[in-house]
């Protein structure tokens, strides 16, 4: 029987386990909140499109019991308060580290062999609180933004080139942030071709751009974070890990050396599988993107130093 936790029943968790459940990617998931009757109402509403979609994941909703999440292959975490309009994510650390370093203890406590997947905004640095302070290899915790991140490089992608959704790929690397996260436009491409074939550097430039400010755009939309492709992203990486798919997805991760940086987690190009981040996958970067990248994890760097003073 496969297990998966979502820990937070808000906007991003809910979705999660709700495309969990649609996707059937385990035989029982699990939803827990704070909050009283949040994490059970959800659940019994998810579970109530059942016959309707011929689903047969079983979801069940918990107020706070972690023994309901004992031994399960994948935790996700959300936990935390989510950006409102004119936030950084970065602004979100003081509260954010503290839940996280809370439900980090419990979920270890419950479930000491799984695969950790954290959403939590700062999401890269939060990643690395959880490399601090679980426990856990390096190789099952793995921070989601990069899967979000080329999810929306990707959308912006296919508006621009009218394409079918399933013939564009990019990816996004760097930091989970709007000012230096790094959409690739160099290897973009429309069905393996370069998608410089077909679009204009000027073009390319305004894809980047709108991707790096994507979740912003979102908050103002929408007056707090967004959640649809937050939750999906995170469930893409469940199901690459409990599903040992070996799928190639930008993930927060660790790096030890890798594209010359240490003791940061950083979006990197990661292999998935049942062992969480089988591979780091080093990428021939040009100098361009190789200055990029180190002002990204400067400022990745920056905001963890920051971690000390907001767990006081």
């Amino acid at each position: 029987m496969s297990k998966i936790t979502v820990i937070g029943a808000g906007n991003v968790g809910a979705t999660c386990a709700n495309v969990l459940v649609c996707k059937q990617v385990a035989d029982e998931v699990v939803l827990l909140d704070i909050k009283p009757g949040v994490s059970e109402g959800k659940a019994m509403d998810i579970m109530q499109t059942a016959n309707i979609l011929g689903i047969n994941t079983i979801l069940t909703g918990t107020t706070n019991d972690y023994s309901k999440t004992k031994d399960s292959d994948v935790v996700v975490i959300t936990s935390g308060i989510p950006r409102k309009p004119g936030m950084t994510r970065e602004e979100l650390i003081g509260v954010n580290a503290k839940i996280v370093k809370s439900v980090i203890a419990e979920v270890v406590k419950a479930s000491p062999n799984a695969v950790v997947i954290c959403i939590s905004n700062p999401m890269d640095t939060m990643t690395y609180l959880i490399h601090k302070t679980s426990g856990l290899p390096k190789n099952r915790i793995i921070g989601m933004g990069g899967a979000l991140d080329s999810a929306r490089f990707k959308f912006n992608l296919r508006l621009a080139l009218n394409a079918n959704a399933g013939e564009v790929d990019g990816f996004v690397i760097g930091g989970h942030n709007d000012k230096t996260m790094i959409p690739m436009t160099r290897y973009a491409v429309w069905r393996g071709v370069p998608v410089t074939n077909f679009l204009s550097k000027e073009q390319l430039d305004k894809i980047a751009a709108d991707t790096k400010v994507g979740g912003a755009t979102l908050t103002g939309l929408l007056g707090t974070s967004a959640w649809y492709a937050p939750g999906a992203a995170a469930a893409q990486v469940c199901e690459a890990v409990l599903h040992d798919e070996k799928k190639l997805i930008p993930c927060s991760a660790l790096v030890e050396g890798e594209y010359g940086f240490s003791d940061l987690c950083i979006g990197v190009p990661c292999i998935l599988g049942n062992g969480g981040i089988e591979k780091i996958v080093e990428i021939e970067l040009n100098d361009e993107e190789k200055a990029l990248f180190a002002a990204s994890a400067a400022a990745a760097k920056k905001t963890n130093e920051a971690l000390a003073d907001a767990l006081k």
